[in-house]
């Protein structure tokens, strides 16, 4: 086997384990949702943290993608735009789930609005908008507005 061809290989079961963890934290939450839907528990809507925590997820996998697509593409160019697209993608769907962060009820008057030029009040204000404006300087210096236009097919 030569070195490419292990390069290649399906990763062993120890590789990547912080990545493989966050996964099956989110299969965790998918499923308890799904129970309490099952047992016929009122659904509840989403709350301010829990887009936060989101949020904070699907950055640093955007952020993650983005390396992996740098490195990727000069010697597999094809696979790199893939993954481009796919940090687009991404992005698209950090940048919806802090609007609806935004539209969630708050019990500070003007809480809901976001405002990068002046500090919010507080977390999870804080934390979301200044995690979406480092996110978006970083969407703009390798993303034009017209790969963010294009929907998702």
């Amino acid at each position: 086997m030569s070195p490419d061809d292990r390069r290649d290989a399906l990763p062993t079961s120890n590789a990547h384990p912080y990545l493989r963890a966050a996964t099956a934290g989110l299969r965790h939450h998918t499923r308890t949702l799904t129970a309490q839907t099952a047992v016929g528990e009122s659904a509840r809507p989403a709350d301010r943290p829990h887009l936060d925590s989101l949020h904070a997820h699907l950055t640093a996998l955007h952020l993650l993608l983005d390396q992996i697509a740098e490195r990727t593409r000069p010697e597999r160019p094809a696979s790199g735009r893939h993954l481009a697209t796919a940090h687009a993608r991404l992005w698209q769907a950090a940048d919806a789930v802090h609007a609806a962060f935004h539209l969630l009820p708050t019990s500070a008057p003007g809480g809901s609005d976001c405002h990068p030029e002046r500090l919010p009040e507080g977390p999870p204000v804080l934390t979301i908008c200044q995690r979406h404006l480092a996110a978006s300087h970083a969407v703009r210096r390798k993303t034009t507005a017209a790969d963010l236009a294009i929907p998702a097919s």
